[in-house]
């Protein structure tokens, strides 16, 4: 245990049903083996009305809070009625039949309050000797029966891995205390068994992880409480309570197949189990005298508790359907999330041969193998245009659409009025603001864009079960800074109010956020940070903070451009096979400088007349996007300077994204040029990603996360802002110098494999098989270690201790003036400095 580091109080609660002396060895050991803080530890023991002579020994047990209940509540009741006397920031449940080892807390505890997403801590259970498996993982079929995986097999050390599980065992459990409550701790309804998989289960679908920690240890002599129950009592329960924790836990969907392939199985697993002939009324077997037709069938035990049990689950409907109410609401994980849990869903369970021919009759009839393995449902929402000519939004979200559909079922959708995309192989559509709501509830995670959640109110609120990807690669309101520049000033800070606000909600909503650089990163941590997000939360579940924020550049096709036809050379009046072509590849948009470009091209021809630059792209496919001014300069610019048709050229339109290779591999050298201003410093220049997949040499302007790039590994040049002859030279020499420009090429062509959409994607698709909500959105995430009252004692301590520390510090002068600044704090109300 770590000197001076405060321990979360830990509140360990034991269940008492006639088994007196198994209780008080395991209370003594509680009390004498832990090696965790005495002062931070309470023991609660409940004693179930065992009504012999139990409750009056378990009452004089020193260190221990005794709880007696009024009625035998089984053991859930019994959990829930000790945790009203608990006061530990976390629970602890010790089933009375074991004995924890030295570390079981402080190992547990550890956990919780190094893993925040953490709710539950599963110990490692061994028998009583501690040779063999009671728990060390749990496995959940799709017919509602939790079981332990490897029970009875050595602990030959194979299992001290620690791992995320679907629920833990109630026999050793630790819970944060908080969240039980928020829960409504275990099920009374169940009694006993299953209602720690119900636990688990609902913990793992409100997105918190239940965490098997094998340094956390107990030691169970298994189901001594039951030595002197009957198996068909058991069998009862285990069925009734299997039913129960479907109906409340499964989604409406995979309710409706698996809820009547269950019950059906049910009946089959207590025929075959009591060995009846289940063909004993069929009419055809009936015998020739009715009076022994009449005569009362023989029902075994085990059988009776299989049918009983059904009947008991439906008495129970009613109260079940609010829990399930209340569940499926809460809930912010799918059942295909919790399939991975669950280990081996489709596993029949009992070895029965009529039972396993039922079981894969109804597997089957039910068409069980989808919902147990159905892909995750991602939706991806754009508010540009999905069409032959895309700019870099549509681009993004088709290529993220077209990696996630790899795995999931994928849906691409966009808000803009065009929308008439290439052939994809995924559903694609086009939606109006109102039309979005049947989309996001389709979806079990949606990825988004711009402007996207406002038009999506509902998934603004906080409370929101959806999981919500927050694609921030363009920063728009530093964008808007510059784009607006010389408008309206009132309208233009009225703009940017706006895009910050939108910024802000999305940053203060989602669950996961990509951006393009690291620089990027930086600048959204800042971000998030201000917005209150960073919190310890989110720091301790993961210091790197990558698993909210993670950088998904834009990205390449896998395979290098292939030319399919000429484009530019021989094709575009005035350049001919032999011209060297400068690519300006994407629009021309305020935030950049062409006009220095077109300077630096003048310049350039008068050494060399067959140099040529062709800009792909002067109107954006997004009809919502007006040309901006910076356009109409660079055609008057170029006009003016006799270079317009003869050494600059404009394609009025836009290339076509599936064909955009044969225009960059008809160039010689790709360009970017920029003013050097705050929106350059955080910009991420797709086309430059362009220029690395054609291997086009590159020339840019320093400022920018691609500058870095390029002068670091050496795939072209990087020049400063505004200055024409530099930039003629650097041009000059890219194009012009052969041997410099094959080198260029062969970096390009190794660098370039760094950005291809599956790698750059990883990071989306890694959150996508696993989607939970943020951290510090987790319902009761609230801190393990809370400010206790001083109280008048350490209030009194605390004050003579600053005595202390003033006096040594300055005298009684500044022990004077401390106090006289603290009589004015409290005179004014100012709170202390």
């Amino acid at each position: 245990m770590s000197e001076g580091v405060t321990q979360p109080s830990v509140s360990v609660v034991v269940v008492n049903y006639r088994g007196v002396e198994d209780t008080l060895t395991c209370l003594r050991a509680l009390r004498t083996e832990l090696d965790y803080p005495a002062d931070r530890l309470q023991l609660v023991c409940v004693d179930n009305n065992s009504g012999d002579g139990s409750a009056e020994r378990l009452r004089d047990e020193p260190g221990v809070t005794f709880v007696e209940a009024p009625d035998n509540l089984g053991f859930a009741g019994g959990c829930n009625l000790g945790v009203q006397h608990a006061t530990g920031e976390v629970l602890a449940f010790l089933n009375n039949d074991a004995r924890p080892h030295a570390d079981w807390v402080a190992a547990a505890v550890e956990t919780l309050r190094a893993q925040p997403t953490v709710g539950a801590v599963a110990s490692k259970v061994l028998d009583w000797d501690g040779k063999l498996i009671d728990f060390v993982d749990g496995g959940l079929t799709w017919f509602g029966m939790g079981y332990k995986r490897f029970a009875g097999q050595p602990d030959d050390g194979s299992h001290d891995v620690a791992r995320d599980v679907l629920f833990g065992t109630g026999s050793a459990l630790f819970v944060r205390a908080e969240l039980f409550r928020e829960l409504g701790g275990f099920d009374e309804r169940f009694f006993m068994f299953y209602e720690d998989v119900d636990l688990g289960w609902r913990l793992n679908l409100r997105g918190w992880r239940v965490r098997y920690e094998p340094r956390s240890v107990a030691y169970h002599r298994h189901h001594a409480s039951m030595s002197d129950v009957d198996s068909s009592r058991e069998y009862f329960l285990l069925e009734r309570n299997a039913l129960a924790a479907m109906y409340k836990n499964l989604s409406d969907e995979t309710l409706a197949k698996a809820m009547p392939a269950a019950m059906a199985l049910a009946v089959r697993r207590a025929t075959a189990r009591g060995e009846i002939d289940a063909t004993q009324l069929e009419i055809t077997r009936r015998p020739a005298d009715r009076a022994t037709d009449a005569e009362p069938v023989a029902v075994p035990r085990e059988t009776l508790a299989g049918l009983l049990a059904i009947d008991q689950f439906v008495e129970l409907l009613p109260s079940l359907a609010e829990s399930r109410k209340a569940e499926q609401a809460a809930r912010v994980r799918t059942d295909a999330d919790l399939v991975p849990l669950m280990r081996k869903a489709m596993e029949p369970a009992y070895p029965l041969e009529r039972y396993l021919a039922a079981h894969e009759a109804l597997v089957d009839a039910f068409g069980l193998d989808e919902p147990f393995g159905r892909p995750r449902r991602v939706l991806v929402i754009t508010g540009d245009a999905l069409s032959e000519q895309m700019a870099g939004p549509a681009i993004r979200a088709w290529h993220m659409a077209e990696t996630l559909a790899g795995e999931h079922d994928v849906r691409l959708v966009t808000v803009n009025k065009r929308c008439d995309p290439p052939a994809a192989p995924f559903p694609v559509a086009q939606s109006t603001v109102r039309g979005l709501l049947d989309h996001v509830d389709w979806a079990d995670v949606i990825v988004l864009q711009g402007h996207v959640l406002e038009m999506v109110q509902s998934l603004k609120n906080p409370r929101s079960t959806k999981i919500v990807v927050c694609d921030v690669y363009d920063p728009m309101h530093l964008e808007l800074l510059e784009q607006a520049k010389g408008g309206n000033d009132e309208k233009r800070a009225k703009d940017v109010v706006g895009v910050t606000t939108v910024l802000n909600n999305q940053l203060k909503r989602g669950d996961f956020f990509l951006c393009a650089s690291d620089r990027q990163r930086h600048f959204w941590l800042g971000h998030l940070a201000a917005l209150g997000r960073l919190t310890p939360q989110v720091y301790d579940a993961d210091p790197t903070v990558r698993s909210l924020i993670a950088e998904v550049p834009f990205g390449l096709p896998a395979k290098p451009a292939q030319r399919t036809a000429p484009a530019i050379k021989g094709v575009v009046d005035g350049i001919s096979p032999q011209d060297k072509v400068i690519v300006w590849g994407g629009g021309v948009y305020n935030w950049f400088d062409p006009l220095t470009l077109v300077h630096a091209v003048d310049r350039l021809r008068a050494r060399h007349d067959n140099v040529r630059l062709f800009f792909m792209g002067m109107r954006h496919p997004n009809p919502e996007v007006p040309d901006m001014g910076i356009a109409g300069r660079t055609r008057s610019l170029a006009a003016r300077l006799g270079l317009a048709g003869t050494h600059v050229f404009f394609n009025e339109r836009w290339v076509p994204y599936a064909d955009r290779q044969n225009w960059l591999l008809d160039g010689d050298c790709g360009v970017t040029t920029h003013f050097e201003h705050v929106e350059t410093t955080f910009a991420f220049r797709t086309r430059v990603l362009d220029y690395l997949w054609a291997g086009l040499p590159i020339v840019t302007t320093d400022g920018d996360s691609f500058a870095d790039l390029i002068r670091r590994e050496r795939l072209g040049i990087v020049v400063s802002p505004e200055d024409p002859g530099e930039l003629s030279d650097a041009l000059e020499r890219v194009l012009y110098d052969q041997e410099f420009a094959d080198g260029c090429r062969e970096r390009i062509a190794v660098v370039r494999e760094r950005y291809t959409w599956d790698v750059v994607l990883a990071p989306l698709v890694e959150f996508c098989r696993a989607p939970r909500p943020a951290a510090d959105r987790l319902v009761a995430a609230g801190p393990l270690v809370r400010e206790q009252p001083l109280g008048a004692v350490g209030t009194l301590r605390r004050d003579l201790g600053l005595v202390r520390e003033y006096l040594n510090a300055g005298g009684p002068a500044e022990l004077a003036k401390r106090a006289a600044g603290r009589v004015i704090r409290l005179t004014t109300g100012h709170p202390r400095g």
